[in-house]
């Protein structure tokens, strides 16, 4: 972390636990701060369903819903700490990690009434595995046999091998036994429109592509929140939500970082960042006859200036990326694991693998040229400034980079041959669930559904193996070593060129009501469920 982004990360998450975010004079709930009782924040992003079994809130943002456990905050340097929410007290885990066993806390209902008990969380797991629910999350889940009910209170699930982070796979949320009685697929659950969890807060009203709006939750086993009702406006373009932000529209909004540093001394808002494993890289198809060789891989990966980038398009609210493995994940990262930003060792490497600059600077390999393009979000004005500032870096040993913007639906089946500015981090509570489907080669081949997992096609046999050790042992020493192992084998035969980790960036007024936000690791998802109001459950009246 820069001394930058550390100060404004810290600076930010101290102040804000002091401060409050609510009183918004667009809030029809709060005329003033004194009397606020809700929030009206701008959102970049709206998730298409709210139905777990559907994808949403595997990581347990949601506050429709609870998992069994959720994620806790943030500690610097140690692997981020779960907590239990729906279980009673943490997992408890067989001597070879192959049960687990559940205790569920008690006196819980869902938002129609009905009482949570062990039959819901059986059935929302076996729905997750059922094929005809054809869930996205399945695959995640591909270790576990069976979930089982003991009990009316517990749970016990059987894997089919150790696998010790399998209580990190507890964070989706639990949905009532009766809405999944019925075989079927899970995007025409009336679940997607019509969520019915045992979260904080109940869906009071949803416009698609225009506004949310959630009640608190008065029979929440924690506790009825203080802050009453959250209205969430969608805002997805940049430049419209900063100017609307500017305007006092909003009590709080996700930003992109440079965006974000303008209102850093603006009077009655604050910038507030949070530590993520959100990561930007740059996809190399092994299949591209340039991308697929191993020196130009190795060559563009000293040729990015990644502090510069951090400096200068991320305004210093992140830290360079050389693995995907980052420092917030303690002592599974390997500080050892980078690249020295050197062009001159790029264009040595490129000499020795026989690109030789042609007429116009730009290298020829037995009649190939060195040329790629690389695609990236034409709405994201983060991934274009970081695919420009890499097409000239690329440029200075002789690389030449067009660039393309592409919508979503035309990217997806262009991964396989094209590169891409890539996001990635999605579950970063564990190293395993941080990496493996990215890296490993079985899923190397093109999946249609699921096109971001392995997007290179990349193919290794130490990284392998690393990984399944790492999967599979029980020992926290062999884990650790496996991890670091891994990074130093992809800093001698790099997948992509990772670019830097995120620290998510929101801007929130000063003069609010409310109290409480602490700080949490966030993972690639970010707005308005994250940042500041996580934690927006627990806050209370500044008094």
């Amino acid at each position: 972390m820069t001394p930058r982004s550390l100060r404004v990360v810290l600076g930010g998450l101290t102040a804000l636990g002091l401060l409050a975010a609510a009183g918004c004079g667009s809030n029809p709930d709060a005329p003033d701060a004194a009397g606020a009782t809700g929030l009206v924040l701008a959102d970049a992003y709206e998730d298409p369903s709210l139905n777990p079994i559907a994808g949403y809130s595997e990581t347990g943002y949601s506050k429709i819903y609870d998992g069994l456990v959720r994620a806790a905050p943030y500690q610097a340097g140690v692997l981020p700490a779960i907590e239990p929410a729906l279980a009673a007290q943490l997992p408890q885990a067989s001597p070879d990690a192959r049960e687990w066993t559940v205790s569920l806390r008690t006196g819980v209902t869902f938002h129609d009434g009905s009482a949570f008990d062990a039959d819901d969380v059986v059935a929302t797991y076996r729905a997750v595995l059922d094929p005809t629910s054809g869930s996205p999350l399945a695959s995640s889940y591909e270790m576990l046999q069976a979930v089982d009910k003991v009990d009316a209170s517990t749970v016990r699930f059987t894997l089919k091998y150790s696998y010790a982070p399998f209580d990190r796979r507890l964070m989706l949320g639990i949905v009532p036994a009766e809405s999944v009685a019925t075989p079927g697929p899970a995007d025409a659950s009336p679940l997607n429109e019509k969520p019915v969890g045992t979260g904080a807060y109940k869906l009071e009203s949803w416009r698609k592509g225009s506004e949310m709006v959630l009640t608190a939750n008065p029979d929440h086993w924690g506790g009825e929140p203080a802050v009453k009702k959250l209205t969430i406006i969608l805002a997805p373009d940049d430049n419209t939500r900063t100017q609307r932000t500017a305007a006092g529209e909003f009590d709080g909004s996700w930003l992109p970082p440079k965006l974000a540093a303008t209102f850093a001394d603006r009077d009655g808002y604050k910038v507030v960042a949070h530590p993520s494993a959100d990561f930007r890289a740059v996809s190399l198809p092994t299949g591209h006859p340039v991308t697929g060789d191993p020196a130009i891989r190795l060559a563009l990966n000293h040729a990015v200036d990644r502090q510069a980038m951090v400096d200068n398009i991320l305004a210093g609210y992140g830290k360079p990326a050389y693995t995907p493995i980052p420092e917030a994940l303690g002592t599974f990262h390997n500080p050892q694991a980078t690249f020295a930003y050197d062009p001159a060792q790029a264009g040595q490497i490129l000499d020795a693998a026989g690109w030789v600059p042609g007429p116009d600077g730009i290298r020829v390999k037995g009649g190939q040229r060195a040329e790629f393009t690389l695609m990236y979000f034409p709405n994201e004005t983060l991934r274009r400034d970081l695919s420009l500032a890499f097409t000239s870096d690329a440029k200075k040993i002789g690389i030449e980079v067009n660039l393309e913007g592409v919508d979503r639906p035309k990217f997806r089946p262009r991964i396989p041959q094209d590169a891409g500015l890539l996001g990635g981090g999605d579950n970063p509570y564990d190293p395993d669930t941080q990496v493996y489907a990215l890296l490993h080669s079985t899923y190397a081949q093109y999946d249609a559904n699921n096109p971001f997992r392995n997007p290179g096609a990349y193919r290794n046999d130490a990284v392998d193996a690393a990984l399944d050790l790492g999967r599979r042992s029980i020992d926290p020493a062999e884990r650790t070593r496996a991890y670091q192992d891994l990074q130093a084998e992809l800093i001698k035969a790099p997948s992509a060129v990772m670019l830097a980790f995120l620290d998510h960036a929101y801007v929130v007024k000063t003069d609010g009501a409310f109290t409480g936000t602490v700080p949490v690791l966030e993972p690639h998802a970010h707005g308005t469920s994250w940042g500041p109001w996580w934690n927006v459950r627990d806050w209370k009246p500044r008094r």
